[in-house]
């Protein structure tokens, strides 16, 4: 090579060297990118025991120096068994206080608390503070899927039902809610969170096992793979080693599991009972992320443990999507309710589950023959009680709490409905309504309401008088078209309007649960007071066999599901 070429080759040398490393960086920005457009960050909290005062104002001090943190989860005992010690939530619950955070909790594992689980309403014991209920599996608005399984394993030979104890029946339908949705042994990559008071069987500390241990537990985390698994009632903190799970039948993937076992609020030993958790979603992780070799990793706890005792009993556990007989009966004597009021009797300690959710299509207690129209992610069902012929609901198919926790993909199909049915009500000459009431009830519904084209300039009116005879404020936006212009976090009201403008509230504090029906059935526009409570419209099977087949009927060519 001649001595003119030299200078040649080492630029392109330091030219390949410059674009590598530029595509590095530009990599690694969008990389951060991504995460931090998809991080959340959590707090959890190991067992309180009535230490309120305590854990609030740790909690106060922590989101002001590293917040806002989206959400506090707390495991093990909230409440303590002695009475005085509780009086300290009266002040929350009254209001001359304020919990910091929206806070979830897991349900009593002894019977001497479970009076302060009684008469919740929809779990909400005051603001901020909800109780989550017995299991399943919340979404927050970002995609990250958190599991949980209040109280005990069931002692063998144990006789009485305790509502603090969980069986191989509560176990199966969380697994199934975290896998409903696998469709491939190369799809499913676990869940991000698993939430428990006891220990899984097989992790120890020093070689001893925890007090309440659990097998069923330990299978539990064996088959939804959570990232991590927080856990109470050791009195102790202990975060060893991640361990690795085996790829079984599930999934292919190799996913790793950190469990953290969180102290006591107030411990004397001043262990570590709060945990500050940043978390994208394994949704929206790369696949080489999660099984990722961490340095130091320890064998999987489970692997010698011999399952073979504990069946399965459900043929859907590995089912990605349910299918209705439209036309099936339904003897559970259950109801959809049109004003969103859960209207059955409760149970000495509420169960926010899906199997008895109303709404979730998984669960018997779905009235079938309400059912409409069924698409991937929302269905369409006539309102029980309804105020007139157009009154129906779109609900999510699984068991998502409001619509500002709905991911893209289900706000597009959302959207799709909408159009179609303010299509299909021009067409018969009447506008639409939806309003959500994201207070008091679990599962998301959205109410819909035609009425005549000619009322349409008095609905605004008529919301503003109701605004006002209730006292209360609401924000004018624009047209609702994604699910961040909704509060991420907290109760509101939101309603759209047929004139494309969206009224929204959070000032949810002894909001009136009929007000999109008192607006409605006001003089102004339906003139039918009566009509304000939807058990007062109750019709017989027979009739709303007949308002749902005209409904679809008429719908058929707006129809996009069929």
């Amino acid at each position: 090579m001649t001595n003119s070429v030299k200078p040649y080759f080492s630029w392109c040398l330091l030219l390949k060297t410059f674009v590598v490393q530029f595509f590095n960086i530009a990599l690694f920005r969008q990389k951060t990118r991504i995460a931090e457009e998809w991080s959340r960050k959590l707090k959890l909290c190991g067992d309180v025991r009535g230490r309120f005062k305590q854990m609030f104002q740790r909690v106060e001090n922590i989101n002001k120096k590293a917040g806002p943190f989206e959400i506090l989860l707390c495991v093990g005992d909230f409440f303590s068994e002695d009475e005085k010690q509780n009086e300290e939530l009266i002040a929350y619950k009254n209001g001359h206080k304020h919990i910091p955070v929206p806070t979830y909790i897991l349900g009593p594992n002894n019977k001497n608390v479970l009076s302060y689980y009684e008469n919740t309403q929809d779990g909400e014991i005051c603001s901020n503070l909800t109780y989550l209920g017995k299991r399943g599996l919340y979404t927050l608005s970002s995609g990250v899927k958190i599991a949980y399984i209040s109280g005990l394993e069931k002692p063998a030979g144990a006789t009485s039902n305790e509502e603090y104890y969980f069986n191989m029946d509560d176990i199966e339908a969380v697994r199934n809610s975290c896998l409903v949705n696998k469709s491939s042994a190369s799809d499913y990559r676990g869940v991000d969170v698993l939430l428990s008071s006891p220990w899984p069987y097989g992790i120890t500390n020093d070689g001893q096992e925890a007090q309440y241990s659990s097998k069923l537990l330990a299978f539990l985390c064996r088959d939804i793979k959570p990232r991590y698994h927080f856990c109470g009632m050791s009195k102790k903190y202990f975060e060893p080693a991640p361990y690795r799970l085996p790829s079984d039948q599930i999934t292919q993937l190799e996913l790793c599991t950190r469990f953290i076992s969180l102290a006591d609020v107030g411990n004397a030993e001043k262990e570590k009972y709060i945990y500050a958790l940043s978390l994208t979603p394994v949704e929206k992780m790369r696949v080489m992320e999660l099984i990722q070799k961490t340095t130091i990793e320890i064998k999987c706890p489970f692997a010698d443990i011999n399952f073979n005792d504990i069946k399965l009993k459900g043929a859907a556990t590995e089912s990605k999507q349910y299918f209705f007989d439209m036309e099936s009966k339904n003897d559970k004597g259950k109801r959809f309710g049109g004003s969103n009021d859960r209207q059955h009797k409760k149970p000495k300690v509420q169960q926010w589950d899906q199997e008895i959710c109303w709404f979730c299509l998984s669960s018997p207690s779905v009235e079938k023959h309400l059912i409409i129209t069924i698409g991937t992610h929302f269905y369409l069902a006539l309102a029980k009680g309804p105020i007139n012929d157009y009154h129906i609901l779109v609900c999510s198919i699984n068991h998502i709490p409001c619509a500002a926790q709905l991911t893209e993909e289900d706000w597009k199909e959302l959207l799709r409905f909408k159009k179609a049915l303010r299509k299909f009500f021009k067409e018969q000459k009447q506008v639409v309504c939806f309003t959500e009431r994201n207070y008091k009830t679990s599962h998301l519904q959205i109410n819909v309401l035609a009425l005549d084209e000619g009322l349409a300039w008095k609905i605004p009116h008529a919301f503003e008088d109701k605004a006002e005879e209730f006292n209360l404020e609401f924000e004018t936006i624009p047209e609702l078209t994604a699910s961040h212009m909704l509060p991420e976090q907290g109760p509101y009201f939101v309603a759209e309007l047929p004139n494309d403008t969206t009224l929204i509230t959070r000032q949810m504090k002894h909001f009136p649960i009929h007000y999109a029906r008192d607006v409605f059935c006001s003089e102004n526009l339906l003139n039918c007071d009566e009509k304000v409570d939807w058990r007062a419209c109750k019709l017989d099977m027979d009739t709303e066999k007949e308002l749902v087949k005209n409904f679809r009927d008429k719908f058929a060519k707006y129809d996009f599901t069929s």
